[in-house]
């Protein structure tokens, strides 16, 4: 039962970032107005919520190797409801983006913990399995955020939605409570405080880990990809209603979720991770020459249904894989597998705007997933591959 407990707050920090940074987004047109501000401005806070979150990991991954990972929670969390409400009680854009830029330092920590300290007590299958429900949730999360912010704003504006992320930092915490310390004081790092950040350098030295880190983080670009246009793709270009179109947002979430539980039937997490690279890549392929050619929706969205679904199997493979072989240094890999997914989504989600939406977002895509499947075809060796039948090791 303590196990099922463990994921169940592991589920919930992983959805923190997504969470975080996408449920806001259907209510930036009211905040345009409520603020007096310019669409730029108001969407500032949303790059200063993803910087937040980037570089909020690079902090906390080496600082929970050092000093264990539920004060490094702890203190995250603190500083993320105290953020939190400084955006429901913000009265100007200014005081609004700076609070996103604290809030989003302080759910990092929590995406760190939600890697780390499974590593800390799993490997093999087990960890695999954890990791594919992280993987799902981190897929799910970003496509069910705006509808369910959407939602809220229609309802009760755009502070109700931060008044809800607030109440999920405080239940949170709450729940954090009675989950043990997964590193014990021996197995910490034991040098200075500036010699704790060395495990970046470490554990990108570990053969393999770069290759299946860049990989997830290319994975991650293409998902933010998909979710910046597929909005304007289907509800301008295709007419559906914001009905329809939650429904096939919901389907795709569904999908990811698939992918990612199916990813531990293979033998070893890397397999997982070859199957859902070169899938992906092929359905983009085909997103492109669809959207070149037919422009039409069913070949639209099936395209981008085959290519979500096998995005989850390389949220579970790359990451269990990478996170195995980087667990001396869990805390730091932890934040590079974080920080690279956040850094490529933000580069990729304007981009996609340019030109023809829906061959700009497929061609996106085909050039991120293609460079994943290069880097897994000559940058990686054979011996790589994590068990899914290892183990426990807690």
């Amino acid at each position: 039962m303590y196990s099922v407990y463990l994921i169940i707050v592991l589920g919930m920090l992983s959805a923190f970032g997504p969470f975080v940074i996408d449920m806001y987004l259907p209510a930036m047109p009211e905040m345009t107005k409520v603020f007096s501000a310019s669409v730029s401005s108001v969407q500032l806070g949303l790059t200063f919520c993803m910087v937040g979150l980037a570089f909020g990991q690079v902090i906390f991954g080496p600082l929970s190797d050092k000093y264990g990972r539920k004060p490094v929670l702890y203190f995250s969390l603190l500083l993320y409801i105290v953020s939190t409400l400084f955006c429901c009680l913000s009265q100007n854009i200014d005081t609004f983006n700076i609070a996103r830029l604290l809030q989003g330092l302080g759910g990092a920590g929590a995406i760190v913990y939600s890697r780390s300290a499974p590593t800390d007590l799993y490997s093999g299958k087990e960890l695999a399995k954890i990791i594919a429900i992280v993987g799902a949730v981190n897929g799910i999360a970003p496509v069910a955020a705006p509808v369910i912010g959407g939602s809220v704003a229609n309802l009760i504006g755009w502070r109700g939605i931060f008044y809800i992320l607030l109440g999920i930092g405080v239940v949170i915490t709450a729940m954090v409570i009675p989950v043990k310390e997964t590193l014990p004081k021996d197995a910490r790092e034991q040098g200075s405080f500036l010699r704790s950040f060395e495990g970046f350098i470490l554990v990108c030295k570990v053969p393999n880990f770069a290759a299946f880190t860049t990989v997830f983080g290319l994975s991650m670009g293409a998902l933010f990809a998909y979710i910046s246009s597929t909005p304007f793709i289907l509800q301008n270009e295709f007419g559906l209603s914001q009905f329809h179109f939650s429904l096939l947002f919901a389907l795709n979430a569904i999908a990811i979720g698939a992918g990612a539980f199916l990813a531990v039937r293979f033998s070893t997490t890397a397999k997982a991770t070859y199957f859902g690279t070169a899938g992906s890549l092929i359905a983009a392929v085909l997103g492109l020459v669809f959207g070149l050619t037919t422009k039409d929706l069913y070949t639209y969205e099936g395209s981008v249904l085959l290519m979500v679904f096998c995005l989850g199997f390389i949220f579970t493979g790359a990451t269990a894989t990478a996170m195995n072989l980087g667990r001396k240094y869990a805390g730091a890999a932890s934040a590079i597998i974080g920080s690279i997914g956040f850094l490529l989504g933000g580069i990729v989600s304007p981009i996609v705007s340019l030109g023809n939406i829906q061959v700009t977002s497929f061609a996106v895509c085909v050039v991120a997933l293609g460079l994943g499947v290069l880097l897994l075809q000559f940058f990686t060796t054979e011996t790589h591959g994590t068990p899914t039948n290892r183990t426990h090791q807690s």
